[in-house]
């Protein structure tokens, strides 16, 4: 790694793979069997929290009673030193314990009502908020934090485990029932650990692979599944119980169009400001478009009351900024606009260049398919945000990031085009370039007529649509838009951040997106279309409640994606660790469900010819060699 200095702004040159020594986020997980003695089974249990100690570096614990046992790896945020876990207080009737992944960013006021209501604390963490608060509240203390957060609770009093996740889904939680309780992470690696659960893999978890969906709970492998964003789980004797205690509301607006500016406005100030807690160093992630610039240029305003700041980091590949050449996606470059943002709030900007030889290398891309426990075939978009979270993590603990943004206030262009409006299937399905919405051209013929992904996407469709309530009165336009909303915050945005979370987590990163305050998604979710687009454009109200904050370029600026490579090395790169597989490994289980011909004549074609599709075929390809080697999942 390399750095480069002019003024405030530094150059990080991301070329060695020295990059990859990972530290880790927080993840919880944990074994529940009211048939058996846990207290036994620490060597087990030590197994499971271990596997997500690049998630959680600072410390881990496990604790363990007759029929639970929890464990623990930390990443210490808030409370350096009193925040341990597991946490667990003891009533007269029975222990109550907790392992908590995640920040309540209203704790200080939770807290103080607690003490009000006799509660007596022996820490500063948000953790012992939640322990304390589930005391006098009992589960319906989620209904009470605002944040990001997945925890389990174990309640000796009644012996029930109880399992919730945030609003969003922004923190990962999955489940494994079994015939006598239930197994428990962060992430599946960590119920593989347990010898009752063995890799297997379903039809329905191939489908999900080979589309561009995410069903907020399909966990992908058999036999396991995510909690809910926005539910309680409850583990008993009698079974398994769940509790939706959050979903999108739906209301009647009443403000007029400044009052709503108004109020978006402030609701942003409120939550950049209650995100910019922490005991550690925190950055921005900013890529000079309009929503990480607004939430750099909020955060710049808030630390510049204590005399700081702002920290931000700017992600690009080299030679691209002096070679871009625009397509439909990648109007303009970002890193042009990331500068002149970092100048007009007076932050410290570091711009992280990542070269094709760190983004095509095998070591990366096996760290990436162990962070997500998946072959997603995202290949350098993937790898990118690994190797940037690595460089913001040598100098920042805490990063706000720009995530959920465009499904709140319509930046996605389909939100705008006509064609999706009228499609009865997901709208991004509509637009995605052809053979990437629902990827066959690599699949064997018959794995392609046994998964029929075209049925399994409107059947989909169609299951989602129908969780959309509906306002009395609403035009049937407005209905329309409130369902293309809906869709995009409660599946779109769900690869969006568990992207961004194991990516982060995987080098010890804590991000925190701001745009999740689950306040100002039930507010604009109810804005009316017309006020959401307003001056004609993607992100009316957005760009209206922040434009005398930024640069008027970025305000005029049209929507780009994320960042992707276009050097010409990186797919000879890849071209040949694919010939190589299907050189060397000619046996390779992979053969079952891809066909050797198809790919070898992509892996053969010259890479000007390559289409998005074919680039995402060999990704997946690649990504599949290594998932297999690493997991030895039984396939369909």
């Amino acid at each position: 790694m390399v750095e480069l200095y002019y003024g405030n702004h530094k150059i990080v040159v991301v070329s060695m793979l020295e990059s990859l020594q990972t530290e880790g986020m927080c993840g919880i997980t944990g074994w529940v069997d009211f048939s058996s003695d846990l207290t036994d089974k620490r060597t087990i249990v030590e197994a499971m929290t271990a596997t997500m100690a690049e998630r959680g570096p600072d410390a881990g614990g496990v604790w363990l009673e007759r029929h639970a046992a929890l464990g623990h790896r930390r990443l210490a945020v808030i409370d350096i030193e009193g925040g341990a876990q597991p946490m667990t207080v003891e009533t007269p009737n029975g222990t109550v314990a907790l392992v908590y992944s995640g920040e309540a960013y209203n704790f200080t006021e939770l807290r103080a009502e607690l003490v009000a209501r006799g509660h007596r604390f022996r820490s500063r963490s948000d953790t012992e908020v939640v322990l304390r608060g589930y005391l006098e509240w009992g589960d319906a203390v989620a209904e009470k934090l605002t944040g990001m957060w997945a925890f389990a609770l174990w309640d000796a009093r009644d012996e029930r485990l109880v399992l919730i996740r945030d609003r969003l889904g922004i923190k990962p939680l999955y489940l494994w029932p079994t015939a006598d309780g239930v197994l428990f992470g962060s992430e599946p690696k960590a119920i593989f650990a347990n010898p009752l659960a063995r890799p297997a893999l379903g039809l329905d978890g191939l489908r999900e692979l080979f589309t561009m969906m995410t069903d907020p709970g399909i966990a992908i492998w058999h036999g396991m599944r995510q909690v809910d964003p926005g539910t309680v789980v409850t583990v008993t004797r009698d079974g398994i119980r769940t509790r939706r205690y959050w979903s999108l509301p739906v209301a009647e607006h009443a403000d007029d169009l400044p009052t709503t500016i108004a109020t978006v406005r402030g609701m942003l100030e409120e939550s950049v400001a209650g995100q910019l807690v922490a005991d550690v160093p925190l950055c921005t992630l900013l890529s000079g478009g309009l929503d990480s610039s607004a939430l750099t240029a909020l955060a710049a305003a808030r630390l510049a009351e204590s005399g700081e700041k702002v920290r931000c980091f700017t992600v690009d590949f080299a030679d691209q900024s002096e070679n871009f050449v625009a397509d439909e996606w990648h109007a303009t470059p970002d890193s042009p606009f990331a500068v002149e943002v970092a100048r007009h709030v007076d932050a410290e900007h570091t711009r992280v260049v990542i070269n094709s030889a760190a983004l095509a290398a095998p070591e990366v891309r096996a760290a990436v398919v162990a962070a997500t426990d998946l072959p997603l075939g995202y290949g350098d978009v993937n790898a990118s945000l690994l190797l940037l979270a690595r460089a913001v993590r040598d100098h920042s603990t805490v990063a706000l990031s720009g995530e959920a943004s465009d499904e709140i206030f319509a930046g996605y262009r389909w939100f705008h085009n006509p064609a999706v409006w009228d499609a009865d299937v997901f709208p991004w399905l509509v637009v995605a370039p052809p053979g990437t919405g629902i990827r066959t051209e690599l699949l064997r013929p018959e794995v392609a007529r046994a998964l029929d992904l075209e049925t399994y996407a409107r059947d989909a469709y169609r299951d989602a649509i129908a969780e959309v309530a509906v306002l009395p009165g609403e035009s049937e336009f407005d209905r329309r838009m409130r369902q293309i909303s809906h869709l995009h915050l409660t599946r779109f945005l769900r690869g969006m951040l568990d992207r961004k979370d194991r990516m982060s987590m995987a080098t010890g990163l804590e991000v925190r997106v701001p745009y999740c305050d689950h306040r100002l998604i039930e507010y604009v979710y109810n804005v009316p279309w017309s006020m959401r687009t307003h001056d004609g454009r993607e992100k009316s109200l957005l760009r209206a409640a922040t434009a005398d904050i930024l640069p008027e370029s970025v305000v005029r600026r049209v929507k780009g994606h994320y960042p992707m490579a276009t050097d010409r090395t990186y797919f000879d790169a890849v071209q040949r660790q694919v010939g190589a597989v299907l050189f060397e490994r000619p046996d390779h289980p992979v053969l079952e469900l891809m066909d050797r011909a198809a790919v070898a004549e992509l892996a053969a074609k010259a890479p000007d010819g390559l289409t998005f599709a074919h680039r995402f075929g060999l990704e997946q390809f690649l990504d599949f060699v290594l998932w297999i080697d690493h997991y030895h999942p039984e396939l369909p």
